[in-house]
């Protein structure tokens, strides 16, 4: 198995693919429900705590104290059609279909609280989730050399303050401390070794194999039978960054919003297993099969940078009734280009992980009507794009593409303290065509890698269903 895809389920390029999230990568895309129902255009209006996040300058427009929590559940609907998977040896690697690979339903909490301590200053404490991705393809399906299953789960605790200078102008400022937490399968390409093995250019090796086999008393005859082996790795890290917010109020209609959110540097340290012992029949063979793997059971070490984003955005109150908005965001993706996988204290070779992932650009349009004093209806459409550049560099780890998202919304005042947000989200992705090759291959003693080539095409869609309770004191 290849560590290699370890960082790429964690890696701030980790911004979520199509079972977590609608925000481009492996981020999850809806830290707010009131601004799901914008598509996220909403960040210069500053409605309600969740303001911490997209913009903490926001926090002056707060009055007393506000509590917002929520829950967003992410209903993914994914397929994947295999066009051709080869073995390093350019064999088909065979196996079945990916089928229900993506899970039911993700449900991601957050919470926000702000408080008003004068005409000034604010403070609030956000809690939400950046980034998340879980996939579980199977053992025998067409793409396991590449990986079998992954899961990332990251929280992110976003204390922060606001400063008013005036009646225009306001600042905002927090602390970020993110605990990431990812965990990989992968299948080792046994057979495909052993075939390499039986050619001429691997003769020795494979006769050196068989005397070893012998000579400890097993059954050279078990690696016709030989199947997969496997690994998994599980890594995690807290990481610390910064955002900050700027607010300018044209009049009592318009205002305008910066905000900048810093990349995290994670030192992502963890354990690395392998498992040979179900290879074949022959316990002797297998252990044989294990020491000549050259993978030993080890640490693993990942060093990555999330992205950095930067958001330009605009709240204008119409009329009575009717509000609009607009939210263009950047992302620094590449901050991710190749990724070096180091596993310490052993022989092995680092893993070296092509992405070369590439800037992106998120654009939303949104608006609120107010039809009642009681009911706020909502809706909105962006257009986000991949940070994954071509089927040569796209990964089962993160097979994303680019993706428009359509939202509803409603704020429902139960009464002059409390409201609850409801939103409702389609994203539709474009095909992903994925045509990965691991240059490494499992005769490699510089590299680890099975040397797979992973080719077919992902369509994917998903739903996305909030839900927030809000009060204030």
């Amino acid at each position: 198995m290849q560590r290699k895809h370890l960082p790429l389920i964690i890696a701030a390029a980790l911004s979520l693919m199509a079972t977590g999230a609608n925000a481009s990568g492996y981020r999850f895309g809806s830290q707010s429900v009131s601004a799901q129902g914008t598509a996220d255009a909403s960040g210069a209006e500053a409605n309600d705590a969740s303001t911490i996040f997209y913009n903490p300058a926001g926090l002056s427009r707060l009055e007393g104290t506000q509590i917002s929590a929520g829950a967003t559940v992410v209903v993914p609907h994914s397929t994947y059609n295999d066009t051709g998977s080869t073995r390093f040896t350019g064999t088909r690697t065979g196996g079945t279909q990916a089928n229900d690979y993506a899970p039911n339903s993700v449900t991601a909490p957050s919470l926000y609280a702000s408080k008003k301590l004068n005409d000034q200053w604010a403070v609030g404490f956000g809690l939400f989730v950046p980034y998340g991705a879980k996939l579980n393809y199977g053992s025998t399906w067409n793409g396991r050399y590449a990986l079998t299953d992954v899961l990332v789960e990251a929280i992110t605790l976003n204390p922060s303050v606001s400063f008013k200078l005036n009646q225009q102008h306001s600042f905002g400022f927090g602390i970020d401390a993110e605990h990431m937490k990812a965990e990989l399968g992968q299948a080792v390409d046994v057979p495909g070794t052993v075939a390499a093995l039986r050619t001429p250019a691997g003769a020795t090796q494979g006769a050196l194999l068989i005397r070893q086999i012998t000579t400890l008393g097993g059954n050279p005859a078990a690696l016709a039978t030989a199947g997969d082996g496997r690994g998994e790795n599980e890594v995690k890290d807290w990481g610390y960054g910064f955002n900050l917010g700027y607010m300018f109020t044209l009049d009592e209609n318009t205002r305008f919003g910066l905000s900048y959110r810093s990349s995290i540097s994670h030192q992502m340290k963890g354990s690395t297993i392998w498992d040979f012992s179900k290879v074949t029949s022959d316990p002797v063979v297998n252990r044989v099969l294990a020491s000549a793997s050259n993978r030993a059971n080890s640490a693993a070490l990942v060093s990555l940078r999330t992205p950095e984003t930067l958001s330009a955005n605009v709240f204008h109150q119409f009329d009575a009734k009717w509000a609009g908005m607009a939210d263009v965001t950047w992302s620094r993706h590449n901050r991710l280009g190749n990724l070096d996988i180091e596993f310490p204290g052993t022989t092995e070779g680092a893993e070296v992980i092509r992405q070369q992932w590439k800037n992106t650009v998120r654009v939303a349009l949104g608006g609120n009507y107010k039809y009642n004093e009681n009911m706020t209806l909502r809706a909105g459409v962006a257009y986000d794009e991949s940070p994954v550049q071509n089927a040569e560099l796209r990964h089962p780890a993160l097979p994303d593409s680019d993706r428009m998202q359509y939202s509803l919304g409603m704020n429902w005042k139960l009464d002059a303290r409390s409201s609850i947000d409801l939103a409702y989200s389609y994203v539709d992705f474009k095909d992903a065509q994925v045509n990965y090759t691991n240059l490494c291959n499992t005769l490699s003693r510089t590299c680890t890698g099975n040397g797979e080539t992973t080719r077919g095409t992902y369509q994917t869609h998903l739903s996305l269903v909030g839900i927030s309770y809000n009060y204030k004191f």
